[in-house]
């Protein structure tokens, strides 16, 4: 029996391996000498079509693909494997009509009022993508070497088996990468006709070298994003390798950024040393703080003319110039006392109500150390990546959050509402959607001064492939944890921030959710009769269940 929770041992690399850009799939595999080997189709011999051009490869040899082989072995090999499923919500009772995740909107507030880094592994079993319901047993085979090179591979095969493992190529060895050319001496493969007797072989041949290599590429992946590690107590999967961690957002093609020195920081009176050295002290002469909401009840009991003023003025949706008005910063104090670490927190006018939270910046008069810039400076808490029993990956920390308190910001590429329509017509309707659409300000009445945005200018954040460890966290009707918009350039309504906040007290271990649509709180007699009618519906049949087993779930994903 192997001892899962010992860490994995160290993988060599090939010499020469193959480029991404090079393969188009993985085709079969088998298990030659001991060694896993794949099949490989090269991309010279086309996307697709009967005639391919491929050859067999160790593992080594496919470390850079290895992403590749995980979806062969999750296509082919479990072919009636449930597709991702995080619990995506469904906006009852009208459907949406995209799978966009919702950005927080004011209208659905709730009537209720470090660390080092750790990148390791708990019982390690690899393969497969964040959200399967893969329930194989975890295979118990012992640990092998892998610093096999493409001549050990070749040698093991017998001195005369290379026609055995080309097909169509040749290849040649350049600056540490395995290329292919053409080669019209050899025959071609028909990737949908393989011989019987590879597909046979490759159905009572094990995966678990794959496993493994496809566990240590993910731990090599997280270990530049720092306090994050992996935990499986469930199977032998291990999340999508087609990922890229990233720590701040990817602007895509056609995205504009207004470079750091353009961005505009509050000047005096604000000053580093204002509110026992806690930077901004008065919210009213903080020029961040210009569009930020207006403290309703503060400048009612102040001044009740002004406030009728403004208050007409939102309703209309005109803009009237708040800057002078009574207003909050967003989070509170930092703590004096070293050894309480109390963290700072979102106050409770922001957490409840959502309005957008405006952070100072690095141009600010105010300094480094201002109370108002939180978000900026990243995550801090540890979080672990870990395998669910039902709902696929999730997210949890290792450490007590208290109510407040920020987790992390989800990241993705930044893109074009044009250039995500068409992605999310690619991927097709049952497929995740892990958009964001950056369209608060369209939304919000609170912000008048932005209210001529067109919706379809705005941008959109996709998490799929590029993000941070919150692109796992899941989804649930009655979730601890909320999305809030946060912005360090007032001037900006196109680009800001999401960040996570723990919407109550969180135990140590506890899966953090939020909802995917940023619904409305119901009463749960409510929400347990929408969700009935909506399982009644024939309009819902071909949508996918909710898993997130709250008492006020909806029902259904996208």
């Amino acid at each position: 029996m192997p001892r899962f929770n010992a860490p994995p041992p160290p993988y060599a690399r090939a010499t020469y391996a193959l480029r991404a850009k090079d393969i188009v799939e993985v085709l079969c595999h088998r298990k030659n000498a001991g060694a896993e080997e794949y099949l490989v189709r090269w991309a010279i011999g086309g996307q697709a079509g009967p005639r391919a051009r491929c050859s067999w490869h160790t593992l080594p040899e496919l470390w850079r693909v290895l992403y590749l082989v995980q979806e062969y072995i999750e296509s082919r090999l479990q072919p009636d494997r449930t597709s991702e499923t995080s619990s995506d919500a469904l906006q009852l009772p009208a459907l949406p009509q995209n799978r966009k995740r919702k950005s927080p909107d004011p209208d659905h507030a709730s009537p209720r009022e470090r660390r080092g880094e750790r990148n390791e592994i708990l019982r390690p079993n690899g393969l497969l993508t964040p959200h399967d319901n893969l329930s194989q047993a975890s295979r118990a085979s012992s640990v092998m070497s892998v610093g096999s090179s493409l001549e050990a591979a070749h040698a093991s095969s017998g001195p005369d088996n290379n026609e055995l493992r080309l097909y169509g190529v040749t290849l040649r060895k350049k600056e540490g990468h395995l290329l292919a050319q053409k080669c019209n001496e050899s025959p071609l493969l028909n990737p949908s006709k393989l011989p019987e007797d590879w597909l046979q072989t490759a159905s009572i041949t094990p995966v678990d070298q794959a496993e493994r290599f496809m566990r240590q590429k993910f731990l090599e992946m997280i270990k530049p994003v720092g306090n994050v590690r992996l935990e499986n107590k469930i199977d032998s999967t291990t999340p999508s390798l087609n990922f890229t961690f990233i720590d701040r957002y990817v602007f895509q093609n056609g995205i504009y950024v207004t470079p750091i020195e353009a961005v505009e920081g509050c000047p005096a009176p604000c000053r580093a040393n204002m509110g026992g050295f806690c930077g901004c002290e008065y919210t009213q002469k903080c020029g961040c703080l210009e569009y930020a909401a207006v403290d309703e009840i503060n400048l009612q009991k102040k001044d009740g003319e002004v406030y009728e003023a403004w208050k007409k003025a939102r309703e209309d949706r005109v803009h009237f110039d708040s800057l002078g008005l009574p207003k909050r910063f967003p989070y509170s104090k930092k703590s004096k006392d070293a050894g309480a670490h109390r963290p700072q927190t979102l106050v409770s006018y922001y957490l409840e109500s959502r309005n957008i939270i405006y952070e100072c910046n690095q141009n600010c008069n105010c300094g480094p150390v201002c109370k108002s810039r939180l978000v900026q400076k990243g995550r801090k808490v540890p979080l672990t990546v870990f395998k669910t029993k039902d709902r696929g990956w999730g997210v949890k920390c290792d450490e007590y959050l208290v109510r407040g308190e920020f987790i992390d910001t989800y990241l993705g590429e930044v893109i074009s509402q044009e250039e995500a329509d068409r992605r999310e017509e690619k991927a097709g309707e049952m497929k995740n959607s892990y958009f964001f659409g950056l369209d608060k300000f369209t939304r919000d009445p609170n912000y008048a001064a932005f209210a001529d945005i067109d919706p379809d200018d705005c941008h959109v954040v996709d998490g799929q492939h590029m993000g941070g460890p919150s692109r796992f966290i899941n989804h649930s009707c009655e979730p601890n944890c909320r999305q809030y918009t946060v912005s360090y350039n007032k001037n900006d309504p196109y680009v800001y921030n999401l960040a996570f906040f723990a919407y109550d007290n969180i135990p140590a271990g506890e899966e953090l959710t939020f909802d995917y649509m940023d619904g409305d709180e119901e009463e749960e007699e409510e929400a347990v009769r929408r969700r009935e009618e909506a399982l009644r519906d024939p309009a819902n049949a071909h949508k996918i269940r909710c898993n997130c087993g709250a008492r006020k779930c909806r029902g259904f994903l996208w």
